[in-house]
């Protein structure tokens, strides 16, 4: 499955950005326990690559497991070296065009018309629109007008509330941080999390 079928099917990517290794990959477990499949581990958590290389190891190689944040070159073949086969990035740049090069599935941060004509150019894999609480819904609705075939996933203040308004809008899928994770990658309780990993996929499941 390639990373937009994977995208549409699951509906949600949850977004990892811990201070404790240790409970960031056991967050990475809770979710695929969960069956919250498509997880990005941020490069600006603690000793992210860690998180990665151990989850790669447990989950095996066909679990959808990304690297986020990932703005240079170096980042990208170290994402690489160390498991993901998902690269999600803040906007274009040299991380992407690594990332691209490489052949990696490829989830790229734009805003606004020119970004994403710029990404799509690219032969990314899906298109971040961050920060989508910029504008809402009712931007991404604007933005598909020019673009309706393309892949959104709106990520950036997205709850499961606004989940089902981003759908409508014509998301394929949304990225989720804090909303979803809490403070689970920090130490904070696996329980909750689990808790609010249900509330999410039955957002997304509507």
């Amino acid at each position: 499955m390639d990373l937009s079928t994977a995208l549409r099917a699951e509906r949600l990517v949850a977004i990892i950005r811990g201070r404790d290794a240790e409970a960031s990959f056991r967050t990475v477990m809770t979710l695929a326990e969960e069956g919250i499949p498509l997880v990005e581990v941020s490069l600006v958590g603690r000793d992210a690559l860690t998180v990665l290389r151990r989850a790669r190891a447990e989950l095996g190689d066909a679990a959808w497991l990304g690297a986020g944040t990932v703005l240079t070159a170096s980042d990208a073949r170290r994402a690489a070296e160390a498991g993901a086969n998902l690269v999600v990035t803040p906007g274009l740049g040299e991380g992407l065009a690594e990332s691209v090069r490489q052949g990696l599935p490829t989830l790229a941060g734009v805003l606004t018309p020119s970004e994403v004509i710029a990404a799509d150019a690219l032969g990314v894999s899906a298109l971040k629109l961050f920060p989508a609480s910029v504008g809402g819904p009712d931007y991404l609705r604007a933005l598909r007008a020019p673009f309706p075939e393309l892949p959104f996933v709106p990520v950036g203040g997205v709850d499961a509330a606004a989940a089902g308004a981003y759908f409508a809008a014509g998301a394929v899928a949304v990225g989720v941080g804090a909303p979803l994770i809490g403070d689970a990658a920090d130490g904070g309780d696996l329980d909750a999390l689990r808790r609010r990993a249900a509330d999410f996929r039955a957002a997304c499941a509507l």
